[in-house]
């Protein structure tokens, strides 16, 4: 388990084992690419980071991923994998899980409901951008993408 303080101050416990936090997931995040070209949305105050979000109720934690993806990129999943879980200890403490993901379809019309859309951009682009959301900068996000490297070929990159 890797322990760290997020940007916002708060400490953070990370997990690359299901089910060890004491909270359940009730937030999600999902690492996609296609072609080459990892999924991400730009936020209008944060910046751009990955896609998610909460579990809203009835909800699994992948419908969820599904769902806030769909929403915020226009972009459908397929063929979800869990890779992680973190807990962030906030006031109120919150669990998130952590998705892989297929890029089903991409849906070139429609609305972006809670962000300005999908970007998307390889991985040289994504590590070198001055645009990041405060979420994608720390000890966490790190840690969580050299495990999703070790995993290519889950998606359809």
């Amino acid at each position: 388990m890797l322990s760290f303080q997020d940007l916002n101050g708060n400490h953070v416990e990370l997990s690359f084992e299901k089910g060890v936090f004491p909270i359940e997931p009730m937030h999600v995040l999902v690492l996609a690419k296609h072609q080459n070209k990892w999924l991400l949305t730009k936020h209008p105050k944060r910046g751009i980071e990955f896609p998610g979000g909460k579990v809203e109720e009835s909800e699994t934690t992948i419908q969820a991923a599904i769902r806030e993806t769909s929403e915020e990129t226009n972009v459908e999943l397929t063929n979800l994998e869990w890779v992680a879980e973190y807990l962030v200890y906030e006031e109120t403490p919150f669990c998130k899980a952590v998705y892989i993901a297929n890029v089903d379809h991409i849906n070139v019309e429609g609305p972006n409901f809670e962000t300005e859309g999908a970007v998307w951009l390889t991985t040289d682009e994504f590590l070198h951008s001055n645009n990041l959301s405060f979420h994608m900068k720390d000890t966490g996000m790190k840690a969580i993408l050299e495990k999703v490297m070790t995993l290519e070929g889950k998606w359809n990159g």
